[in-house]
């Protein structure tokens, strides 16, 4: 049995939360699991399917292929712009390059030589 796609602005959404929050693809993971705001920005209830960080990895490099990435988060900038409410940063970070090894601090964090999430050792 096949499951359905996920909602791509719920996706998207995830992307948004990892450049605010810096989180890499499995803090994001476990964060939105964790906490009730995060589930609520992205219209997940408690029993609903949470994109793991695989799926989150793919999402982005299928932006970053299309060359839709940057543009997105121009369009969603000058959304919140015109809104009046905050910014994003300038240039979207790249959470896929920063792996936190269990159970370490953010200052242990090193950078991975590739940006895979199958990238051992990270």
């Amino acid at each position: 049995m096949v499951r359905p796609p996920l909602d791509a602005v719920m996706m998207f959404k995830i992307l948004v939360l990892q450049a605010l929050y810096g989180l890499s693809d499995e803090q994001a993971e476990y964060q939105v699991r964790d906490r009730l705001p995060f589930m609520r920005f992205l219209g997940l209830g408690l029993s609903d399917r949470v994109p793991d960080r695989t799926t989150v990895w793919l999402f982005r490099e299928a932006l970053v292929t299309a060359g839709a990435m940057e543009g997105l988060f121009a369009r969603f900038d000058t959304a919140l712009k015109e809104r009046g409410d905050l910014t994003l940063p300038p240039v979207p970070p790249d959470p896929t390059l920063y792996r936190h090894r269990r159970g370490t601090t953010a200052r242990s964090c090193r950078v991975c030589s590739t940006p895979t999430p199958s990238t051992a050792g990270c």
